[in-house]
């Protein structure tokens, strides 16, 4: 069994303040996007602003709003009661079901991998992840909590690691 923490608190700072979840990719959100690769979860947490979400999925905010996702991961775990968790930000439009349990099948902790890891697209142990993240994780990097913890490198298949950042990114 697995939770997921679908980080979607972010700024969207490269698109003009956008709400990124609700950014239409392919002819869905990309929060309806990231909630369906992690549809297998045993609890879902969307952590960001109060939206409407499907039942069952759990709506958590991080400390302070727009934080950082450190920040996102500290008020995620606080809902996670699986021994692993899989961390996905929701600009992450090129992650599917499929993706996620590839990187499932990995015993410990697994991160997608294209030219470097992504370290908001992996699966973490739950008691290793919550040790890792500091009391005050504002402001903190992904890299220098996760890197410790030293993940899998799962090699992405083109077009899975591609996030939504700039507008350029929305129109491709």
């Amino acid at each position: 069994m697995w939770d997921a923490i679908v980080l979607a608190g972010g700024r969207g700072s490269r698109l003009g303040g956008v709400d990124k979840a609700a950014l239409v990719v392919g002819g869905r959100t990309l929060l309806e996007r990231a909630l369906d690769a992690v549809r297998g979860a045993g609890r879902t947490i969307v952590v960001g602003p109060r939206r409407d979400l499907p039942g069952g999925v759990l709506s958590v905010r991080e400390e302070p709003p727009g934080g950082g996702p450190v920040a996102g991961l500290a008020a995620g775990l606080g809902s996670v009661r699986a021994e692993r968790v899989v961390v996905l930000a929701v600009d992450q439009s090129g992650v599917t079901a499929a993706t996620v349990a590839r990187l499932l099948a990995v015993d410990g902790a697994a991160v997608l991998f294209d030219d470097r890891p992504q370290w908001l697209i992996g699966v973490w142990p739950t008691a290793a992840l919550r040790a890792a993240v500091p009391a005050d994780p504002r402001g903190v990097s992904s890299r220098s909590v996760l890197g410790g913890l030293r993940p899998v490198e799962v090699a992405a298949l083109p077009g899975e690691a591609r996030d939504v950042d700039t507008p350029e990114d929305l129109r491709t």
